[in-house]
């Protein structure tokens, strides 16, 4: 389990991870969600940039992995980072995230489960305001909805 520690600059006693996720919306603008298999709570897809590809490449590949959906990476919604929150994994690692957060365009439609996802699916902003997930993927799925063209910049979430 991760543990979130928050303090004055804890940033300080990490590292940067540079992470992705994708807002992908249907005929219907409703947002692909996935219910995460390590606490059952409903996400945005997405996942850490691997060494060796670009950004737009991590956020497909983290969306073919977690939905079976295969993404056009369109544009970027926002940037989201916070000094003062350390995310610490079990292994040690302490982690200062850098998040993009970007609209995609699925390419296909043949939607599965992971081994990171018990459920994938598209839900409105109404319905995706009831679901059991963490602040953070609120915020991505607000801004995604928000539809400006601007991105936005998110310096504490």
């Amino acid at each position: 389990m991760v543990e979130i520690i928050e303090g004055k600059r804890v940033g300080k006693q990490g590292r940067i991870a540079v992470g992705c996720s994708a807002a992908v919306f249907n005929d219907q603008q409703k947002i692909l969600l996935i219910r995460r298999a390590d606490n059952g709570m409903w996400a945005v897809p997405g996942g850490y940039m691997e060494a060796g590809e670009s950004l737009t490449e991590a956020c497909a590949r983290e969306v073919l992995e977690e939905t079976g959906l295969t993404v056009q990476v369109q544009r970027l919604i926002s940037v989201y980072t916070n000094p003062h929150l350390l995310l610490k994994y079990p292994d040690g690692n302490r982690w200062q995230l850098v998040v993009l957060h970007f609209a995609a365009k699925p390419i296909s439609d043949e939607l599965r489960t992971s081994n990171e996802s018990t459920e994938v699916q598209f839900f409105s902003e109404v319905e995706a305001q009831d679901l059991k997930m963490n602040p953070f993927d609120q915020l991505r799925i607000s801004d995604a909805f928000t539809a400006q063209q601007k991105t936005l910049i998110r310096d504490e979430f």
